[in-house]
């Protein structure tokens, strides 16, 4: 089916001028809906610019190429993720909410509007070495805040609070996808609360070296 002007993503008028901003997160906005649906091969300028409702020649004055435009994409939801980990770990000391917030991060990103989390965790591109870059870099981000925060208070050294928080995002990633697919059956807060407790448990073995 055709799109029309009202259902393209925030679409200004053809011609309207926009501020840069603005306008670049318009677009990034058009490509996450266009990406997500189509994959990265099957999708090409032509229909970013129109679901954007802009012209090509104003997609090309922001991103050089769909392999820039789609790193762009994915660059922006990957350190979303990392800012919800981080800010989750931040918002207390409390060690146990510490890891409720932080697997909450992941269920709520998977949970976010048009299923962004796909670029990042789905990708049919993750063979290009520019994507797994920015992939690497959003796993050991996330992997270090809760290494730092949460694991090192259980007195391990580096290497065995690193490989204890891999566990963490592995069951927080995981959890989170698998309850995507059975949302309708079991609601976020429980979902997240289960995952959490497994989490827990698993950290409980390592007694506190303060409180």
């Amino acid at each position: 089916m055709t799109e029309t002007a009202s259902t393209r993503v925030d679409a200004a008028p053809r011609g309207a001028r926009m501020p840069r901003d603005e306008r670049r997160a318009q677009l990034l906005a058009a490509a996450t809906d266009v990406f997500v649906n189509n994959g990265y091969h099957a999708t090409v300028m032509d229909d970013i610019a129109e679901h954007a409702g802009v012209s090509k020649p104003v997609l090309y004055q922001h991103f050089p190429g769909k392999l820039e435009l789609y790193l762009a994409l994915l660059e922006r939801h990957a350190d979303e993720l990392v800012d919800r980990v981080q800010a989750a770990i931040e918002e207390t000391h409390d060690n146990w909410q510490r890891v409720r917030n932080a697997v909450g991060a992941y269920f709520d990103f998977v949970d976010g509007d048009g299923e962004a989390f796909r670029l990042v965790f789905e990708s049919d591109l993750r063979n290009q070495p520019s994507v797994q870059d920015i992939v690497e870099r959003m796993y050991t981000a996330c992997v270090q805040a809760i290494a730092q925060a949460v694991v090192a208070d259980a007195g391990l050294d580096a290497d065995r609070a690193w490989l204890v928080a891999v566990g963490v995002v592995g069951a927080s990633e995981h959890g989170a996808r698998y309850w995507l697919t059975r949302r309708h059956q079991l609601p976020k807060e429980e979902a997240v609360a289960l995952t959490a407790s497994l989490v827990w448990k698993g950290l409980a073995g390592f007694p506190l070296q303060h409180s």
